[in-house]
């Protein structure tokens, strides 16, 4: 895994950008709720990704999770 490393050097350009692993997200949320499964974690996970979106993270990859997890340590 090459993440850790990128992560470690605040490189947060695109592998797999956020915008697109949101919308991925939504749809495994809405088929879960189809088959009336509930799915806590993912939906947790999906809040987190809005929040780095809503940061202007949204075209950046999705190891820049980081950012608003830092954020919400005091960071």
């Amino acid at each position: 895994n090459t993440l850790g490393p990128r992560v470690a050097a605040g490189d947060f350009e695109p592998g797999f950008i956020v915008e697109h692993f949101i919308k991925d997200m939504g749809i495994a949320l809405a088929e879960a709720r189809a088959m009336g499964l509930a799915l806590p974690g993912l939906a947790l996970v999906e809040q987190l990704y809005q929040s780095l979106k809503a940061c202007g993270g949204g075209r950046k990859g999705t190891q820049a999770l980081m950012i608003v997890l830092d954020k919400m340590a005091g960071g």
